[in-house]
């Protein structure tokens, strides 16, 4: 389990979040952050504001990695890059997950080392990792900046044609029903979104097509959410192409491999993030996933048949 317990003992009525700069080492904004989520207790109770005084024992509730030994795709000074498979979260959803993608960075390359962008936790493939502050600060303005070239691959419901762009604006927002947590849709008051699909291979005895996939811009969702509304989703996407019934029951883990299988095609999504471009500090550098996805993608398909 990667967040502990520790006993600890302030021998003078201190600060807390002072306490945790001197005692622990943290940064005042990494301090006050901790105390804002509640990892200081009191008898139990978890204290929130910082100007709050320590004295005595008292309960820290931190973060202690743990790897499992998932190999690193390539390591370099500054960064580092990982095969990301699917179903590993990136971070924690909560106190009790027990591993993410995160206690790997955190184990093999220190507490400064951190991830720089997020994939879903059903997608597979890269993910990009700065080994210190300064580089998360700039291989993250290159995300926003949209500096970084990503290309995914994707296996879709029908035939594809030869190439598409999408240009449909996302939104972001709880679903009218109330009944759907939040959803992305193509809204014309949503943002500005981007996708060119190339299409790859067409299987016919599954009516199905591998796509190569490049977002121009980075929204949550986007190749998901661009696919379905051409009327290609993603084969084994329980959210975008089913009945809002079936996505709850899903959010809910209430859905079955096996009808998410009938209902979607696979029972998990099939979509990789299989290349980065990028140049830092002056170095250019272009990264391929080592995953043969299409082989994945037909032995995903036939594992439930």
């Amino acid at each position: 389990m990667p967040f502990v317990i520790k006993k600890m003992y302030a021998p003078i009525k201190q600060r807390a979040f002072l306490y945790l700069i001197k005692e622990l080492g943290y940064t005042p904004k990494e301090s006050q952050r901790m105390i804002s989520k509640g990892r200081l207790l009191i008898e139990g109770v978890p204290i929130t504001k910082a100007s709050t005084e320590v004295e005595g024992e008292f309960e820290f509730i931190y973060f202690e990695p743990l790897t499992q030994g998932l190999i690193p795709h390539a390591v370099h000074d500054e960064f580092v890059l990982f095969d990301k498979p699917s179903g590993m979260l990136i971070h924690p959803q909560n106190r009790k997950t027990a591993y993410s993608l995160i206690d790997e960075l955190k184990s093999q390359f220190g507490k400064d080392a951190n991830i720089a962008h997020r994939i879903d936790q059903e997608t597979s493939g890269l993910v990009l990792c700065a080994r210190n502050k300064e580089s998360e600060k700039d291989i993250k303005m290159m995300f926003q900046e949209r500096d970084m070239k990503k290309k995914y691959l994707a296996l879709v419901h029908g035939e594809f044609m030869e190439e598409l762009t999408v240009e449909a604006k996302l939104l972001r927002a709880e679903d009218e029903s109330a009944i759907v947590r939040m959803v992305v849709k193509v809204d014309d008051k949503g943002k500005e979104s981007k996708t060119h699909f190339k299409s790859l291979k067409y299987f016919p005895e599954l009516d199905m097509t591998l796509l190569e996939c490049a977002p121009y811009t980075g929204r949550q969702h986007q190749i998901r959410v661009h696919l379905f509304h051409v009327k290609h989703p993603i084969v084994g996407d329980p959210i975008y192409g089913q009945s809002e019934e079936d996505i709850v029951r899903f959010l809910n883990r209430e859905l079955s491999a096996k009808e998410r299988f009938q209902k979607s095609g696979a029972d998990r999504l099939l979509l990789h993030a299989n290349e980065l471009e990028f140049e830092l500090y002056s170095k250019q550098y272009h990264f391929k996933s080592n995953i043969d996805f299409e082989k994945l993608c037909l032995e995903t398909l036939n594992s439930i048949k």
